[in-house]
């Protein structure tokens, strides 16, 4: 898929996102959330315990660049034992 990035939301992220998925255009990992949080305000709280795979790498630096047609999961943490 071109022509933006494509963010998959699990679990809690999927809830307060209102959907599974959605596409935005932007440069860094920090961009694409601060878009999807703009769009969803309840997802600032959930996005803030989440965890990130970029086309299945895990992230932990949200600058880093996303190039087009990659696909972010927002991973919430997953409860049990």
């Amino acid at each position: 898929m071109k022509n933006g990035v494509q963010i998959r939301y699990f679990a809690a992220a999927r809830a307060a996102a209102g959907t599974d998925r959605a596409t935005y255009k932007a440069a860094t990992l920090r961009q694409i959330l601060d878009q999807a949080c703009s769009a969803n305000p309840a997802l600032a709280h959930v996005v803030s315990q989440c965890s990130f795979l970029v086309d299945s790498v895990v992230i932990h630096d949200e600058n880093i660049t996303i190039a087009d047609g990659s696909v972010i999961d927002v991973l919430p943490r997953f409860a049990g034992g």
